[in-house]
C-alpha cells in the first residue's frame, strides 16, 4: 500500500488562485484547499476541516477514514452541495455541488424508507422524482430488488423487513437512477456483522457493473480496505488529509475471503497505526 503521486494546479475561485491535487486522468470531485468551521454554543467558530487537498478520479472508489469528529460526514456534505464551504473550492462534474443533482446519489446510515410505500415503491422513488416512465421505472427497480435478493419482496411494506432488508432496499432505490457519482455515509455501519459482510459483497457487484464514482465514509478499516481503490486517513479535529494510500489488491474482491490475505492483513496494521496515533490525539 503506497500513497500515489499527483500533479499540481491552481484554480481561481472566490477566495483567489487556489493550489489543488491533480492526479492523472478525468475527474468526478475536486477539492482544493478547503477548510470549514461551525459556530459552537459560545458563538466561537470551531474549525473542522483545515486545508483539504484532494481529486477524485472517474471510476474511483475512495474511502475516508478518520477519528470521530474529524469532519468526514462535513467532507461529504460539501461534495453534495448541503453545505457550501467556507474557504477553499468544492467542484462535481466541473460545476459548484448542487442539492438534487440527478447524477449524484447519496445513501445514507439509515435507510429513511417511506413507510406507507412498498419495497417497489420505495425502489421506484427517485426514478418517479426524475419523471421516468411507470413502466420503464418499474422494470429497474424490479431488475435491482432481484440483484439485492428482495424479488419476492416486492410488495412488502418497510415495517415487515429486517434493518438488512430495508438497506438493500436504500441500495436499490439510490443506483436506481443509475448516478454518476455515489456518496456513502456509513451504509452498513447499522446492521449486524454477518449481513454487514453479505451486503458489502453485493454493494462490491452491483458497483462493479455500474462503473460509478464513489467515496465512502466509514469507521471500519476492513470495509475499506476491502472496497476501496484509495483510502484517504484524516487527522483528528480539524480534519486534514494525513495519507493518502492505495489499496494494491486485485478486482473483483471478495470481502470475506480478502480477511484470510496476508496482503489484506498488511495493509490493516499500516492504517491502524496511523490512525491510532489520531485517536489518541482526540
Amino acid at each position: 500500500m503506497t500513497s500515489r503521486g499527483t500533479t499540481g494546479e491552481t484554480i481561481e475561485g472566490p477566495e483567489g488562485t487556489v493550489s489543488t491535487t491533480r492526479a492523472p486522468g478525468g475527474s468526478v470531485v475536486r477539492i482544493a484547499g478547503v477548510s470549514h468551521s461551525f459556530a459552537a454554543p459560545d458563538g466561537a467558530r470551531r474549525p473542522v476541516l483545515e486545508g483539504i487537498e484532494l481529486e477524485i478520479r472517474r471510476g474511483e472508489f475512495v474511502a475516508i477514514v478518520g477519528p470521530s469528529g474529524c469532519g468526514k460526514t462535513t467532507l461529504l456534505n460539501l461534495v453534495a452541495g448541503l453545505v457550501r464551504a467556507e474557504v477553499g473550492i468544492v467542484q462535481v462534474h466541473g460545476g459548484r455541488p448542487k442539492v438534487g443533482d440527478p447524477e449524484v446519489g447519496y445513501l445514507f446510515a439509515r435507510d429513511a424508507l417511506l413507510p406507507w410505500r412498498t419495497v417497489l415503491g420505495n425502489a421506484e422513488l427517485a426514478l418517479e422524482i426524475a419523471g421516468v416512465a411507470k413502466t420503464e421505472r418499474r422494470r429497474r427497480a424490479e431488475e435491482l430488488l432481484a440483484s439485492v435478493g428482495l424479488a419476492d419482496s416486492a410488495n412488502a411494506y418497510p415495517a415487515q423487513l429486517s434493518q438488512g432488508m430495508r438497506q438493500r432496499v436504500a441500495i436499490a432505490r439510490t443506483l436506481a437512477t443509475r448516478p454518476d457519482l455515489l456518496m456513502l455515509d456509513e451504509p452498513f455501519s447499522a446492521l449486524d456483522a454477518q449481513t454487514k459482510l453479505l451486503l458489502q459483497d453485493t454493494f462490491s457487484q452491483l458497483w462493479a457493473g455500474l462503473g460509478a464514482t464513489v467515496v465512502l465514509i466509514t469507521h471500519d478499516l476492513s470495509e475499506a480496505i476491502s472496497l476501496a481503490d484509495r483510502v484517504v486517513l484524516m487527522t483528528a479535529r480539524p480534519g486534514r488529509i494525513k495519507r493518502v494510500f492505495e489499496v494494491d489488491l486485485p478486482r473483483p474482491r471478495s470481502v470475506v475471503t480478502l480477511q484470510s490475505e496476508e496482503a489484506y492483513h498488511r495493509m490493516y496494521q499500516q492504517l491502524w497505526s496511523e490512525l491510532s496515533e489520531e485517536v489518541v490525539r482526540q
